[in-house]
């Protein structure tokens, strides 16, 4: 017996057999046929207005509660804590110089300040090509957070990044020379 099944994607009907099983891919679009992402209709002799029905007679029932309101109350605030969240992540990834994305995520992130580095509590390495070391303390690091996901990053601060570009230039010209 063959099963068949149309991509929600690409709406490509898709045809296996018993021996090979189920496509976990669609084969025209490459889009995922299984899992969240797919709507699964059953259209093998079901009556979905009989089903629809039930569905809406239950949602029905669980969204109101003894005061006639259900669970909305409680998702509108839900959603409006969230809008503000955003809204105030965004203003402040406004007022920034970078706002890196995060690797996680994807998300902009937030940046969280600065941190300075010691001496006492950073051991440079000096390297052979360059014969010196890559960084050296006191430096400043910027700490970035992520909204969504609390991923935290750090970069060197802007004075640091030019001393960096400056000893590799000039690494890069004393190489052309020889």
């Amino acid at each position: 017996m063959e099963e068949h099944v149309i991509c929600p994607w690409c709406q490509t009907e898709i045809v296996w057999d018993e021996e090979i099983g189920p496509e976990k891919n669609c084969p025209h679009c490459e889009n995922e046929l299984s899992g969240y992402r797919t709507v699964q209709l059953g259209i093998d002799g079901i009556d979905l207005d009989e089903d629809e029905e039930e569905e809406e007679e239950r949602t029905d029932a669980e969204e109101t509660d003894e005061h006639g309101e259900g669970d909305f109350a409680d998702l509108r605030s839900f959603h409006r804590s969230q809008f503000v969240f955003e809204e105030v992540a965004s203003r402040i990834i406004e007022e920034q110089d970078e706002a890196p994305e995060c690797p996680v995520c994807r998300e902009f992130m937030l940046e969280a300040g600065l941190q300075t580095v010691e001496e006492s509590r950073f051991a440079p390495r000096t390297t052979a090509a360059l014969g010196e070391p890559v960084v050296t303390a006191p430096f400043r690091v910027v700490w970035y957070v992520c909204p969504a996901c609390f991923h935290t990053e750090s970069k060197l601060a802007y004075p640091e990044r030019e001393r960096l570009v400056r000893l590799l230039s000039k690494a890069t010209e004393e190489l052309d020379l020889d």
